[in-house]
């Protein structure tokens, strides 16, 4: 008979705290060489959830983040994961060629949501690299316990969690980290902290980076201006790509008796984040946010519980690069820039910027149980719900932009409530099985809305629009049904098989159901997806469903010494949000467009490979090869275009060296050129290319030292799902800025990190 001990169990946020904590005691009384948060990594990967799942390892978090400050880029070489170029720490994970909203993002048990019109606070944004203790990814196919609302897949992150100390004992530790990165003149710094007795911890971690604009490797504009008078940028200046940001997280543990209580609280202040990409900038982001959680076990089982809120208030305007005055007062006759600052503002006469603020409230529960039916067999069920406010509106600045507030959205509502049940078998030493079935149900609203005018002459016809909009029902309510089966089949101790299926389904975000207005200017202001164009919403667009099919084949050695993993994959979507011309008569090729969402269908295959191998073990040390590729093909099966932001075939290859403390590899990557592209967004075409990045660390008992080297040959690329460069200039006009530069790749960058810890 199958013990139950050996079935790989599904776990709720932090239900393998207990156990990880109970074992740190031991391990830091030890006083183990190896730095802390590995530590907890390690252990907290053993109780981690396998089936359909990628962790991030201790090893690689400690060994990245150095040379990042955006926590999405720690995914970077997890089979099927690319990077959506946003912010200097926004990125925004893609999936097998779905992204954003199309995953679910839980971060320490809460489901957090971009609370902006071009998603520049995205959820892994309010985790700092530095805080991580456990990254997770389910790459297409999640267990309906982990993830609803959502199509592509859902990525775990855990803050580092609270440790107890041995029974009767105390237990402190502190750890402080620095960083420097030479190309974007980044640098930062990172405090941890904690104490523990044996039914009591608690830790801070807090962080701040800031960095200027990075410069791509050689010359990629024509000019240097960026409209306002007085202000250039050099030829290789990614304009619009400085941050300055800090977080804090307070983490607190209690156990009595059979119970087990965790808290996260967590803050963000984020001064600025500059967007390439982007008309607009983030000029402020703050914010609050606490996580409880409950665990209990029971003779049948176990029962969790965690309620959890978020508040964020969210500013945007023109950064530097994009500080322009607009209207005829910024072009007098002694001063013929148009740019220059003017006054007083007013109607068509004088507009300083363009104000815009996001205000959201994010609340949420949820309760699962875990039953035990026999050693082989746990029966899962669970609830959640989640309450999202928004609003999101934009004061007058003068010219167009005037007299009253232009409401985008207005008391926005989006309500989730679902009920799942899974059941998880081992039924021989064979085969695991897994399948599970999740009801959701989406209620979205919105309230009316105006323009900055509601009498004429208004510009955009703002006034017919909102009036419009306002004449309709905007109540929506979406029945989602999700299906998902996992299996595992072990054949012997070199292959394992692992099977997937599922039907899952995505409500529109209040973005995609409520932009009202098609006016260039204000419809330019709603785009996350960066492809410089504007976008007008649909109420009436349904949830996207999709049909998924992947199959994973594991060979490797008994001890893991090699591996070779190769997962292809199918995805049909009905329903497909993409796009269309809002006026197919004004739409225009080579130049930016007025969008409106709309549902299609779409299709998506590829295939993931990744791989490990040791080398040789010497005198010179331990040496190994890694190395993963990634294709995805992604086509509107309705117009026959190519889906938008879709990563070209792409490998990275990494050459493992270990000795004593060091810690060293040397990194290929390449990316095949980007040809084909969505019509219908004008998508930019780019070549392909190689780069070389070179990363060492050292650690001693207390001390860790990191440095390495971004790009080694300074190579000039550009990022095939960066989107259209509109880092510098008059970019409240559509097409004020030029067409067709793609956001380029960061240039060479030397870095350098240090940690201690006590």
């Amino acid at each position: 008979m199958y013990k139950r001990k050996n079935t790989v169990r599904l776990p709720w946020s932090r239900l393998p705290l207990a156990v990880v904590l109970q074992s740190l005691t031991s391990i830091v009384l030890a006083q183990d060489t190896v730095l802390d948060q590995i530590v907890v990594e390690a252990k907290a990967e053993e109780a981690l959830p396998s089936l359909g799942a990628s962790t991030v390892s201790a090893e690689t978090i400690q060994f990245l983040r150095p040379a990042t400050s955006d926590t999405a880029s720690l995914l970077r070489n997890v089979p099927g994961v690319s990077l959506n170029a946003a912010g200097g720490v926004s990125s925004l994970p893609s999936i097998r060629g779905l992204a954003d909203d199309r995953l679910r993002i839980k971060v320490d048990g809460m489901d957090l949501v971009s609370s902006c019109p071009n998603h520049m606070n995205s959820p892994l944004s309010y985790i700092d690299p530095s805080n991580v203790g456990t990254l997770q990814v389910f790459a297409g196919i999640t267990p309906v316990s982990l993830g609803g609302d959502s199509i592509g897949g859902t990525i775990i992150a855990e803050t580092v969690s609270p440790e107890f100390a041995a029974a009767g004992e105390q237990l402190s530790r502190a750890e402080l980290g620095s960083f420097y990165r030479s190309n974007n003149d980044a640098y930062g710094a990172n405090a941890f902290a904690s104490y523990a007795t044996d039914a009591f911890g608690i830790n801070y971690n807090g962080s701040w980076s800031q960095a200027d604009n990075y410069t791509a490797g050689d010359d990629f504009k024509t000019t240097r201006e960026t409209g306002r008078a007085g202000h250039t940028l050099p030829l290789d200046e990614v304009g619009s790509t400085a941050y300055d940001t800090q977080n804090h997280t307070l983490g607190l543990a209690l156990k009595s008796g059979e119970n087990l209580f965790d808290a996260t609280l967590g803050y963000q202040n984020m001064a600025e984040q500059l967007y390439p990409n982007q008309r607009m900038d983030l000029l402020d982001n703050e914010q609050k946010r606490i996580s409880v959680g409950w665990l209990r076990g029971f003779h049948w089982g176990e029962l969790e519980a965690r309620a959890y809120y978020e508040d964020v208030d969210h500013h945007m305007d023109f950064g530097d690069d994009k500080r322009f005055w607009y209207g005829p007062l910024s072009q007098p006759p002694a001063a013929p820039e148009v740019g220059t600052p003017c006054s007083p503002i007013g109607f068509m006469t004088c507009a300083g910027g363009m104000p815009m603020h996001s205000e959201s409230d994010n609340a949420g529960a949820s309760i699962k149980a875990d039953f035990d039916l026999s050693t082989d067999d746990v029966l899962r069920i669970g609830s959640e719900f989640q309450r999202y406010r928004l609003d999101d509106y934009w004061k007058p600045s003068g010219g167009g932009m005037w007299p009253g507030t232009f409401q985008n959205i207005n008391d926005g509502e989006r309500d989730r409530a679902a009920v799942f049940g899974e059941w998880e078998s081992q039924l021989n030493s064979q085969w695991l099985t897994l399948l599970g079935l999740r009801y959701e149900r989406v209620k979205t609203d919105a309230g009316d809305v105006r323009g900055y005018k509601t009498t004429p002459p208004a510009p955009g016809n703002q006034i017919d629009e909102a009036a419009a909009f306002n004449a309709r029902d905007h109540k929506k309510t979406d029945d989602n049904w999700d299906l998902a089966a996992l299996a595992r089949y072990t054949h012997d101790a070199n292959l394992e098989i692992e099977f997937g299926a599922a039907r899952k389904v995505r409500s529109p975000n209040l973005y995609e159901r409520y932009t009202w207005s098609s006016w260039p200017m204000a419809a330019g202001m709603n785009n996350f997806v960066g492809d410089g164009n504007a976008y007008v919403g649909d109420i009436d667009l349904k949830p996207e469903k999709a049909y998924k099919a992947s199959v994973t084949f594991d060979l490797h050695a008994a001890d893991r010494s090699w591996e070779f993993k190769a997962t292809p994959y199918y995805t049909w979507v009905d329903d497909y949000i993409d796009a269309v011309a809002a006026n197919p008569e004004d739409f225009q090729q080579d130049q930016f467009n007025v969008l409106q969402y709309a549902n299609q269908s779409a299709r998506l295959y590829g295939i993931d490979l990744s791989g490990k191998t040791r080398l040789a073990r010497n005198n010179w040390g331990d040496w190994g090869l890694e190395g993963v590729i990634n294709y995805t093909n992604g086509e509107n099966r309705d117009t026959n275009d190519e889906l938008y932001n879709i990563m070209p075939l792409n490998g990275t290859f990494t050459l493992t060296h270990k000795l004593a403390g060091w810690d060293n590899g040397i990194e290929v990557v390449l990316v095949e050129s980007k040809d084909d592209g969505s019509d219908v967004r004008n998508e930019i075409e780019t070549s392909g290319y190689g780069l070389v990045n070179l990363r060492a660390s050292h650690s001693w008992k207390r001390v860790r030292l990191d440095f390495g080297v971004e790009n080694l040959f300074d190579k000039f690329y550009s990022l095939p799902t960066g989107g259209a460069y509109i880092g510098q200039g008059s970019t409240m006009q559509l097409n004020g800025i030029p067409w067709g530069i793609a956001v380029p790749g960061m240039g060479r960058s030397i870095y350098a990190g240090l940690n201690l810890s006590f």
